[in-house]
């Protein structure tokens, strides 16, 4: 995904932030700190493309180091996109707090309360990465995604085992796009969801 210098300098200035605090509260897997760019960032991108979102609410569930909150927030930070990042840990929600101010992200903001605590926020667009397997999801992006939303969720190789179990007791539409940094995973848009 192209992206203009100021983005790129906002990337580059939340990697920094990313490194310099993950040894404090693990945010990432410290094994793939040497491939930050690639592994999360990159990844988050794609689903960015993939979305195009033009403007609404966006809810990011269990944000833990931003990803892809942040990321959808940053490439997004031209567009009347707001972003909402959902993270119970205290110490993660300081950090998100953190690259929001430094990164001048006035759209973005942080709710420090567990995903199922919280009232509905009716949200055009949920996202989530490594939470939960998909049948555990499927109840949160019931209760926080607007009746016409989208998720998008980043999934390993193992999702196609998901869906299935998923759909016992959920109706959704589904459209997978294979992931460009990682083989075998994919990106999952998921609508019209119903409880079976």
């Amino acid at each position: 995904m192209n992206v203009s210098r100021e983005t790129a300098e906002r990337f580059t200035l939340y990697e920094t932030l990313l490194r310099r605090w993950n040894p404090k509260i693990n945010l990432v897997s410290p094994a793939t700190l040497p491939d930050l760019r690639t592994r999360h960032i990159d990844d988050c991108l794609q689903l960015v493309r993939l979305a195009d979102p033009q403007g609404g609410e966006w809810v990011d569930l269990g944000s833990g180091g931003g990803l892809p909150g942040l990321v959808v927030a940053i490439a997004c930070a031209d567009r009347p996109v707001t972003v909402k990042l959902v993270e119970s840990d205290q110490r993660k929600a300081a950090f998100l707090r953190t690259v929001i101010r430094e990164l001048d992200l006035p759209r973005a903001s942080v709710l420090c309360a567990r995903i199922e605590g919280i009232k509905s926020l009716n949200a055009a667009y949920v996202s989530a990465r490594a939470l939960a397997p998909l049948p555990r999801l499927m109840a949160y992006l019931d209760h926080h995604l607007a009746a016409d939303g989208q998720a998008w969720l980043l999934k390993g190789a193992q999702w196609q085992s998901e869906v299935e179990e998923a759909r016992r007791h959920w109706k959704f539409d589904l459209f997978s796009y294979p992931s460009e940094t990682q083989h075998g995973a994919a990106i999952l848009r998921i609508s019209r969801l119903s409880h079976e």
